[in-house]
């Protein structure tokens, strides 16, 4: 069945400014500036008020209607990103060869690498490139934890899954061999005081 008239609201902070042009989405705030493209998506943006943004559709089915959730959720993480950042905190789980981890940043591309040595005593070197604007940092108060931070929540997510996607035991028992590097708390860069 087809609903007549469907429609979501996004709050904007006022230290932040989206702009809507042919479906793509820009968000500008202190921490930086991203952007979306969801011209895939069949909705209309709108600007009822100041300080919020309208999505709209008309005579949608129940995927596309759903839809018009996705989209506020998507606009909702670009504000989170511009104005507070995202930071997942990662740690080495060893039960008898020591992980041993190397940051170092590429000077052609900029982006982050990862390189992890002796992973199960192995003698493999597993290198991971970190998604662009992403930074990764060794944590000083904690023995054996990675931080990844930056703004958009897709690019920190997908550096964090791959670097526990490389390190999975492959050919034993897994739960046994629950050794790896992996996310143990998510938080954002500039928490509420």
């Amino acid at each position: 069945m087809r609903s007549i008239h469907s429609q979501e609201i996004v709050e904007v902070p006022e230290n932040v400014k989206v702009s809507i042009k042919s479906r793509l989405v820009t968000v500008e705030g202190p921490r930086g500036k991203l952007t979306k493209d969801l011209s895939h998506i069949a909705v209309n943006f709108s600007v009822p008020k100041p300080g919020t943004i309208a999505i709209e559709l008309h005579h949608g089915n129940r995927k596309n209607v759903a839809a018009l959730r996705t989209v506020k959720t998507l606009i909702n993480n670009l504000i989170i990103g511009v104005t507070k950042g995202y930071k997942y905190k990662m740690r080495y789980v060893y039960a008898h060869f020591p992980i041993n981890v190397n940051l170092e940043q590429n000077s052609e591309t900029g982006n982050w690498e990862v390189e992890i040595r002796n992973f199960v005593g192995e003698k493999l070197v597993r290198r991971v490139v970190m998604q662009p604007g992403v930074e990764v940092e060794a944590s000083k108060a904690q023995k054996d934890e990675l931080i990844l931070f930056g703004n958009s929540v897709e690019a920190v997510s997908q550096s964090a899954a791959d670097i526990q996607q490389i390190c999975r035991v492959r050919n034993k028992d897994i739960r046994k061999f629950l050794d790896g590097i992996y996310v143990s708390e998510k938080s954002h860069v500039e928490e509420e005081v």
